[in-house]
């Protein structure tokens, strides 16, 4: 079964309509700049929604979001006469972020997102609205969305104001080449012309868990890939160490059956399959060492729980992507209703979730590099894997930087979720914290990539270090990391290009791409994030 990042890489165009979008759309448009289109339904749904809105407009009883101000200032009913100018403040009052800008990807999976809520048909907005945003995606041209705005409650408030904003023809935005330019002159360029906003339009904008719902698609598609390549690291540093891969056998994984832990460890098995390395080692271990540490006996057990939470992670992202997410919304009966669903809660708490479990899957990793340095531990290796030890320090300090960014790791695991500070004058007085738990994670991920590819790095030396043979599997990871620019044994050179090399081999999946092409299909692709393509939202028909 194809990756997540394999579907996206392989995906030209994405068609938004009322039913719900897949990870692997969403990680197609966001990352690699697959074009947008919108069905003709969600083009329908969108106008029936919106002669409702404005049936309601034209009453005199006070409907919020339409005649009404927004939050603490939701009893003043706002005259006819001045409900666009209520739109238009409302963006541009709520794109009061700060900091630095986010990354492009970030941007692009919010603003997909958000027009898929508004494909549903229960915004109100009108059709013209949901092709300005097509359109404004599909040119390039990235609105500047600053980091800190969000609290993650109601959605990512000013993150998408930031978006709305472009529309309106105001703001900043990054060209295809990465360049900041007026979003006027954007705008010119990409002959878009600004929208003028009607009543609910400017909320339905902004109201939304978009931009930790993005960020929650990329990771999932990015830990998936690093789920494999722990694997392979285990491997690598199995036989590096001249372990025993008999506590990995099967019987032993299903008595303890949760699914995470028994793919792992056949992954492992299959990674050091007819190592003679292993081999040759197998007398020597029953005799000497009896077990191998936890960073190696329970590596599976550790793993295996990273994928599983994976597994709920992208559960809890198929529903959010299946969802309509505004406030109010036009409900399936005509309804113009406010609701909370718009509170980040479950989306926050599985980001956080992640970084708990990327945090522990770079520490078991690390405490499998430092012992390959430790010649106590090492079993017949030269200290610190070093050419000449004392003249030559090898990777002594490669697991410094290693053990400094697991330690990073740790802090990031500290979830967002837990905290709330209340805003809008009481109103929102309690929040989800949800964009600052997916901040953290990007660098969760990012600090995990890096730790495992330190490992690769130090295991494929010992390995060859050892003068044998490995595995055919290990033997792939190791050619790969060479192919990268990563080079073997020798004496002391400039090391930090090699870590990069292998960080390289890692993130971008060729180092286990190159396993799969020696081993077949290993992997247990049911144990992936699902993708959500077959996700439903209430009161439509996704595609098919």
């Amino acid at each position: 079964m194809q990756s997540l990042l394999s579907q996206a890489k392989q995906t030209e165009a994405v068609t938004v309509s009322p039913g719900a979008l897949s990870i692997a759309e969403v990680v197609a448009v966001a990352r690699f700049g697959a074009r947008v289109e919108l069905a003709d339904e969600a083009l329908t749904a969108a106008a029936t929604a919106r002669a409702r809105v404005e049936e309601l407009a034209d009453q005199p009883r006070p409907v919020y979001g339409v005649s009404t101000g927004f939050g603490a200032l939701a009893k003043r009913h706002i005259p006819a006469e001045r409900r666009a100018l209520l739109q238009k403040s409302l963006i541009r009052s709520h794109a009061a972020g700060t900091g630095a800008p986010v990354e492009r990807e970030v941007v692009r999976a919010l603003m997909l997102l958000r027009l898929s809520t508004l494909a549903t048909g229960h915004t109100g907005v009108r059709p013209e609205v949901l092709e300005a945003y097509r359109d404004l995606i599909n040119s390039g041209y990235t609105p500047v969305v600053p980091e800190y705005g969000s609290l993650g409650c109601s959605g990512d408030l000013a993150p998408l104001a930031h978006c709305a904003l472009a529309l309106l023809g105001e703001g900043s935005a990054t060209d295809p080449e990465g360049r900041v330019v007026p979003v006027a002159e954007a705008l010119e360029r990409a002959g878009i012309e600004p929208l003028e906003l009607k009543e609910k339009e400017g909320l339905a904008l902004i109201n939304g868990t978009d931009g930790m719902t993005g960020q929650l698609c990329l990771a999932l598609a990015d830990l998936e890939g690093l789920a494999r390549c722990a694997d392979i690291a285990t491997g690598l540093s199995l036989e590096g160490l001249k372990g025993t891969p008999e506590v990995f056998a099967d019987d032993l994984q299903r008595l303890r059956p949760h699914p995470g832990q028994r793919a792992s460890a056949a992954a492992i098995r299959k990674v050091v399959e007819g190592s003679p390395i292993l081999a040759d080692a197998a007398k020597e271990f029953a005799d000497s060492h009896v077990q191998d540490a936890y960073s190696i006996r329970c590596a599976p057990q550790v793993a295996g729980a990273f994928r599983d939470t994976l597994d709920h992670a992208a559960a809890v992202c198929s529903r959010e992507l299946a969802s309509a997410i505004d406030n109010p919304v036009v409900a399936d009966d005509g309804r113009v209703t406010s609701n909370g669903n718009f509170h980040g809660a479950p989306v926050a708490y599985v980001l956080d979730f992640l970084a708990i479990a990327a945090a522990d899957l770079a520490s078991i990793s690390e405490r499998r590099t430092d012992r390959f340095l430790d010649t106590a531990r090492s079993r017949g290796l030269p200290a610190f894997l070093a050419d000449d030890p004392g003249v030559d320090s090898g990777h002594m300090i490669a697991q410094y930087s290693q053990a400094g960014i697991v330690s990073e790791l740790k802090r990031l695991a500290a979830p967002s979720s837990v905290d709330s500070i209340p805003s809008s004058a009481m109103q929102e007085d309690h929040v989800s914290m949800g964009w600052g738990a997916a901040r953290k994670l990007r660098r969760s991920v990012d600090g995990l990539g890096r730790v495992l590819a330190i490992e690769l790095l130090t295991a494929a030396r010992a390995v060859e270090l050892r003068d044998s043979k490995p595995a055919a599997g290990t033997g792939a990871a190791i050619a790969a990391l060479r192919e990268e620019g990563a080079a073997g044994p020798g004496p002391d050179r400039f090391l930090a290009p090699e870590i990069d090399a292998a960080v390289r081999a890692v993130v971008s999946g060729r180092l286990a791409a190159a396993v799969d092409r020696a081993l077949g299909e290993w992997r247990r692709g049911a144990n992936r994030p699902r993708d959500p393509g077959s996700g439903r939202r209430a009161g439509n028909t996704a595609r098919g």
